[in-house]
């Protein structure tokens, strides 16, 4: 299938924008989640990771429903967005300072999930409890950054601790198909949150210490936040469409 990277998964996702500004205690929630009701977005997993692995396989996923949203061998994988603007009641404070910093903070927003919402801003990983996924959007030293998420998946490679080590570990048949941190990244269009030579993640704010809140401190380092996202998201979208033109 053409792969478009415009297609927004939030518009064929039934009831996203229905009473978004109503939901979240007003900070905005949609009302279905395009990583398990979207079907443009399966359909667009299936066909860019269903490819020659990094071990020699080639996965060839099969898309299904509920637990079994895409299935392969022995594997489950769910859908994951990976950009972030941390709408959380615990946030609200820092929240209402960025849109008195914006003429029109609902349109700031509502753009941003247009473009984040593309396939650009998406991952697969295995599903199961205590997942990958959930781990990365519960544990607080993450708080769902997908830039410490990555540090931590480089510092399983080379056998270093992480918060979420543990949670990795599990899923050793899962990183074994990439052979190495290179071949991950590789295989999943992330070279634009790396260093050249694969040694470091770029981290976009703070640093990878994993000693701090993770959540942007300020108004400007929120901005520098949401910039950097996004470069990475355009960047990795142009990665993809090149990829399969």
């Amino acid at each position: 299938m053409k792969i478009d990277i415009t297609t927004d998964f939030t518009l064929d996702t039934p009831h996203f924008w229905d009473d978004f500004w109503k939901n979240n205690g007003g900070l905005g929630s949609g009302g279905g989640d395009p990583d398990s009701l979207s079907k443009s977005l399966q359909l667009y997993h299936q066909t860019i990771w269903s490819r020659k692995l990094p071990n020699g396989e080639t996965m060839a996923l099969q898309c299904g429903t509920g637990s079994n949203y895409l299935t392969w061998k022995n594997f489950r994988f769910g859908s994951d967005s990976i950009i972030v603007s941390f709408r959380y009641e615990k946030y609200r404070n820092m929240l209402n300072e960025v849109k008195k910093a914006l003429p029109d903070y609902r349109s700031f927003v509502e753009n941003y999930l247009h473009r984040s919402y593309t396939i650009g801003g998406m991952m697969i990983f295995p599903k199961h409890a205590g997942s990958i996924n959930q781990a990365k959007g519960t544990n607080p030293k993450l708080r769902d950054r997908w830039d410490l998420t990555l540090e931590c998946i480089r510092r399983y490679y080379i056998n270093e601790e992480s918060p979420i080590s543990s949670t990795l570990a599990r899923d050793k048949d899962f990183f074994d198909l990439f052979i190495d941190f290179k071949g991950f990244v590789d295989y999943f269009f992330l070279q634009d949150c790396v260093s050249a030579d694969y040694s470091s993640v770029n981290i976009w704010i703070g640093n990878a210490d994993f000693t701090e809140d993770p959540l942007p401190k300020n108004v400007d380092e929120y901005f520098l936040w949401i910039n950097r996202q996004m470069d990475f998201l355009d960047k990795r979208n142009s990665r993809i469409a090149t990829a399969f033109k």
